[in-house]
Formats: C-alpha cells, sequence, structure tokens
C-alpha cells in the first residue's frame, strides 16, 4: 500500500480546512446507522457481541468560542469513547481537547456528565472519567501487536450493532499526519466507519486493540476506497496513569512548530499554521517547500517531524531550509508546546 503519506490517503483530508468539516459529519449522535448488510452479525463471532458493545457509549462536548481549537475542530463535537475500567472513558483526543463540558450517552438513553482527566498529543489518545455511575462494562484490553492483516474485526459505535461496522484489517503501517503527528504503525480497517472518531476497534476475541481516528481514501485500481486509521491500545498502557494522575504524560515535550504540512512529489510543503504558533511569528507560508532541518535533508513529514524531535525538547531552536518562489534560504524557528496555548479541562 505504500507509504501513509502518499497512496494510502487522499491528499484533501490530510489538509486542516477538512478537519471542522470531519468532526460536523461526526455531530450526529441520532441520524445515522450502519447499512444492514456491513452491520456485525453475534453469530458471526466466538464472543459476545453485543455486551462487548455496550462498553462503547456517546461522548458531545462543548468548547468556548474562544478556544485554540475552537476554528480547526468546531466548538461543539460529538463522536465515540469506549469503557476501559470503571467510571474511565478511552476516546480520541481531538473530541475533548478544551472541553469546557462533556457528556455521556448511554445505551438506555442516559446522559451523565464526564470530566477531561488527560490528553496525550504524542498517540492522540484522551482519556475522560465519567462523573455519575455508567452501570457498563467495561471492555477488555488487548493486544495491537498481536493483530494481523486480514483480521475480522467490528468498529464499533455507540448504539450498538446498528451503529457498528463489520470489516477486516487492511493495513498494519507508519502514518504522519499534517499537524506534526506520527504513528510508527498504525491500523487501518476497511470499510470505513461513518461516525469513526472514538471507535472501539474489537479484535476477533472481543478485546479492544484501538481507537478511530480518522477516514481517509486509497486508490485502489483506479476506484477510490475509504478506511479508517487507529490508533493501536499497545500505546495506552505506558501512558495511561501519567493521564489519570497528571493529565499528560511526564517525559519531555517534543518540539512543536506550528505547521500544517503535506507531502507533494516526495516533498515537504507548508500549507497553513496555526494562528500564534512559532511558525507563523516565524512568518513561513503557505506554499513554502521544506528542504531540510538543520542540515538534515527531508523527503516525507514523518522525516521531518522526526528530525525536529530529535533536536531536543520543546522550546529548542529549529533551523529550516526553505524554498520559496525561486529562492533558498534559511530560517530560525522557536519551538513551544502546543499544549501551553490549549484552555486546561473545568474543574469540579
Amino acid at each position: 500500500m505504500g507509504k501513509a503519506g502518499s497512496t494510502i490517503l487522499d491528499r484533501c483530508e490530510q489538509r486542516p480546512e477538512n478537519v471542522k468539516k470531519r468532526t460536523a459529519r461526526m455531530a450526529s449522535l441520532t441520524e445515522w446507522k450502519v447499512p444492514p448488510a456491513s452491520q456485525p452479525r453475534p453469530e458471526d463471532y466466538a464472543y459476545d457481541l453485543d455486551r462487548a458493545l455496550s462498553s462503547v457509549i456517546g461522548l458531545h462536548a462543548i468548547i468556548p468560542q474562544d478556544a485554540f481549537t475552537a476554528e480547526s475542530l468546531g466548538v461543539e463535537r460529538a463522536g465515540n469513547g469506549v469503557v476501559i475500567d470503571k467510571g474511565l472513558i478511552l476516546t480520541v483526543g481531538y473530541l475533548i481537547t478544551e472541553a469546557e463540558s462533556l457528556w455521556l450517552h448511554l445505551g438506555d438513553g442516559r446522559v451523565v456528565e464526564g470530566h477531561t482527566l488527560g490528553i496525550d498529543q504524542e498517540t492522540g489518545f484522551g482519556l475522560v472519567q465519567a462523573l455519575g455511575s455508567l452501570d457498563v462494562p467495561a471492555l477488555p484490553i488487548g493486544s495491537s501487536e498481536a493483530a494481523q492483516v486480514g483480521d475480522r474485526i467490528v468498529l464499533g459505535g455507540a448504539g450498538g450493532r446498528t451503529r457498528s461496522l463489520a470489516g477486516t484489517i487492511a493495513a498494519k503501517q507508519e502514518f504522519a499526519g499534517y499537524w506534526e503527528y506520527v504513528l510508527d504503525e498504525a491500523i487501518f480497517t476497511f470499510p470505513a466507519h461513518p461516525n469513526w472518531g472514538g471507535t472501539g476497534l474489537l479484535s476477533p476475541k472481543g478485546e479492544l486493540i484501538g481507537i478511530g481516528s480518522l477516514q481517509l481514501e486509497r486508490d485502489r485500481g483506479g476506484k477510490n476506497e475509504h478506511l479508517n486509521m487507529v490508533v493501536p491500545i499497545d500505546l495506552l498502557t505506558p501512558i495511561v496513569d501519567d493521564l489519570r494522575k497528571f493529565g499528560r504524560t511526564q517525559k519531555p515535550v517534543r518540539p512543536w512548530l506550528g505547521l500544517y504540512s503535506t507531502e507533494v512529489e516526495d516533498k515537504v510543503v507548508v500549507v497553513g499554521m496555526a494562528a500564534k504558533g512559532p511558525a507563523a511569528r516565524a512568518e513561513l507560508k503557505a506554499g513554502d517547500v521544506i528542504l531540510a532541518v538543520k542540515g538534515r535533508n527531508v523527503g516525507t513529514l514523518a522525516e521531518f517531524y522526526r528530525a525536529v524531535w530529535a533536536l531536543g525538547n520543546a522550546g529548542v531552536e529549529v533551523p529550516l531550509t526553505l524554498y520559496r518562489d525561486g529562492v533558498t534560504f534559511e530560517v530560525r524557528v522557536n519551538s513551544s508546546d502546543r499544549a501551553k496555548l490549549l484552555k486546561g479541562p473545568r474543574m469540579h
């Protein structure tokens, strides 16, 4: 399937102006269903499918108008989360980033308030604590490393079988996102779930092996196919205690430039910048081609990000070689910690 930054995904889905559209498509908790032919059937699985899917609940977040992510991700976000412990819900972090109020929608119609415990920028996971009784079983956690391409899986959404999708693992490979994000080995599933944010990836044993993050597109023999990118569950174990106690991991923070980038013909091209971010302050522009980081040539998003992160921790100066309007030149960007621009969770 090639590099995740090229053949697996549609460039449009990697551009920042599409993120808010994507979030808006997730916003309805009631107006959609998976087509019946794509819904999982209990007789096809060796575990109690309905019980497992009852662990997937709806999530609805309200974000302040002046939040850093309000413009890109919207002020009202909805998706899914998976109960992994008593009152503890795992979801994808962009749904709950800067949330001032958070509501959990259960299968029996109840709504329980939630509280953001933590978000990890490196993996993309978000952790929520229910502030009331859920009376929902926790989904056992499995091994994403053990998952194999071709495995029959279920991508579970809030609402049981009618909101869940039967599919297979299409690939396990590197993924680089335009927002300074890399997974060494993401899981790609097919077909795509229509309400993918925070969905639970269930293994053939009915265990949680990942959390849904994106919908992407690949060219398959001249036809476009949609897939979901899923964050592997094995990335949670080393950080879950820190997220519960501190709201973020306690390891050193990676440098952040506030750049949105894509790959064009083996070149890294700037397509946008975060307002008030380091790149904007350094006067980078959309259309700039990033040739090198501190003299190290880069041609893919993953190479670019890893070269930046290799320079040190957040705050380190990042020397870039750029090409703009026929001119090659150097610029130095003072990196930052993106979390410093984000509103923290409201205390209860």
